[in-house]
């Protein structure tokens, strides 16, 4: 596999990466939004990765066959959680109002997952560079 591949399939994974941990950051963001209805409440972002095949590569976004990439971003369909409080401003007319999905310690599990993630394509990348380096000097010889 040529430098480049290595390269461009790390990277790919990294921008992935970067998308999972600015979603899990705005959820955290939105975790004490509230709302006077459950289709309003704000809903956790989750993204959904996708492998890219030899037959999708595209070239104009520097893609290589065998990498990863965030296909689309779901919102999480579990429940808004309501809760009674007839003072609140936005409580509804039964006095409810609604909460976000969001539960902060699975976004820090998340956040946690996806720098790890990021970190281990940084270590490839580096590998790749050190061999690559180390050819070149037995080349030399």
């Amino acid at each position: 596999m040529s430098l480049d591949r290595i390269f461009g399939v790390a990277g790919g994974a990294m921008d992935a990466q970067v998308i999972r941990m600015n979603l899990a950051v705005s959820n955290i963001a939105n975790a004490e939004v509230t709302e006077s209805s459950s289709e309003d409440a704000y809903r956790a972002k989750r993204p959904v990765f996708e492998s890219i095949l030899a037959s999708e590569v595209d070239a104009r976004r520097g893609e290589t066959q065998g990498g990863v990439r965030v296909k689309q971003i779901i919102e999480d369909q579990s429940t808004t959680p309501a809760t009674y409080d007839p003072g609140h401003p936005k409580a509804n007319e039964e006095g409810f109002i609604y909460l976000s999905n969001v539960n902060p310690m699975n976004e820090l599990v998340e956040m946690t997952a996806a720098a790890r993630s990021f970190e281990s394509n940084i270590e490839a990348m580096n590998t790749a560079k050190q061999l690559m380096m180390r050819t070149v000097e037995l080349l030399k010889k």
